[in-house]
């Protein structure tokens, strides 16, 4: 495995983050706990979750994927072993409003009251002290995320940047933060934190917590640039696009027990064009001789923006699978022919 610094925190992650949304939804607490002390064994040290999870988001599983992860802590006491992150919940409409996940009943927001109750609450179900990285889940601003393709303006109603930063460091400060990042974020957020951070001295940004693999490539057209330029890495998630790189849903297959079997809650991936640029993909992995997921996976790990990958496996066998792709020779004729099919097919799945 190997291993590279966090934005200019002097703080080291593995290429490979483990990734953990599905625990308290799809997997028990013992099956999450094998997977960290498999993950772990394998030198994957960096792990994340959020203070909404499991997902989806209900009010009966908000926080039991952070709770399971500190019974591990608790019983494990490997605590400095791991490099932790957590996020805190953007603006509620995206989501119904989320007004389970607050005291009072309000909708999400990224208020100085809303994080501190976010970071104590995430501390308390981790039964740690401090998280070396702490997240922004997507923007306060009403932005299009989640998949959204064109731009549609929105009103100047939402929590200033320094004053979301200003909350933050005062968590920074009491050493229960170390590093901070953004989630499901644009380039203007992104330099608006950074210029923030410069002008007021505050923290600044470490990470940028985007969607993207084969089928989605739209942080190259501005965040990646971005993240070269001023050491704010790309921390890749649904390097798979839940699952559809694999191959599993080609032919109309629905796997029992898969996330779009329990939730069917796969638009994000079902886009026009998209199954053609799956098939695409997949064929290539296996012309190649290739696992598809680890093709897919091999190919974000490759990007010199990334800072890490984050994985996620409901069972071992797709841990094992998904930490060997790291392993990986990704070579020049792998990344001539990848391309070829994004400028055919290109982001399908924004």
């Amino acid at each position: 495995m190997d291993y590279v610094e966090l934005g200019r925190t002097g703080i080291q992650v593995s290429r490979c983050c483990l990734g953990t949304m599905t625990w308290g939804s799809q997997n028990s607490e013992e099956e999450a706990h094998a997977q960290m002390d498999y993950a772990l064994g394998r030198g994957v040290t960096f792990w994340d979750t959020a203070e909404m999870y499991a997902s989806p988001p209900t009010a009966e599983t908000q926080g039991r994927t952070e709770r399971y992860i500190g019974s591990w802590l608790a019983r494990t006491g490997k605590r400095k072993d791991i490099v932790l992150a957590s996020k805190v919940a953007g603006r509620g409409s995206a989501f119904g409003g989320l007004p389970w996940m607050r005291a009072d009943g309000a909708s999400t927001r990224q208020t100085r009251a809303q994080i501190d109750e976010a970071v104590e609450g995430s501390l308390k179900r981790l039964q740690t002290d401090y998280l070396d990285l702490y997240q922004l889940h997507w923007p306060d601003r009403a932005v299009r995320v989640f998949g959204g393709q064109t731009y549609k303006d929105y009103d100047d109603d939402y929590e200033r940047f320094g004053d979301i930063l200003e909350a933050l460091d005062v968590h920074v400060k009491k050493g229960s933060i170390r590093a901070l990042g953004v989630s499901n974020e644009f380039p203007w957020g992104v330099m608006k934190f950074l210029a923030e951070s410069e002008a007021k001295g505050l923290p600044r940004i470490a990470s940028i917590q985007n969607a993207y693999h084969l089928a989605n490539r739209v942080f190259e057209y501005g965040l990646a640039e971005v993240a070269m330029r001023e050491q704010v890495g790309l921390l890749a998630y649904s390097p798979l696009a839940q699952g559809q790189l694999t191959g599993k849903y080609l032919g109309g297959n629905l796997p029992e027990g898969s996330r779009k079997a329990l939730y069917n809650r796969m638009q994000r991936y079902e886009g026009p064009g998209a199954i053609e640029a799956f098939t695409a993909y997949v064929d290539l992995a296996r012309q190649n001789g290739l696992d598809p997921a680890q093709l897919a996976l091999k190919f974000v790990d490759a990007r010199p923006f990334v800072t890490a990958t984050i994985i996620g496996a409901t069972s071992m066998a797709q841990l094992k699978t998904d930490i060997d792709a790291f392993d990986l020779e990704w070579t020049e004729e792998l990344e001539k022919a990848v391309n070829a099919i994004h400028a055919a097919r290109p982001n399908p799945c924004p």
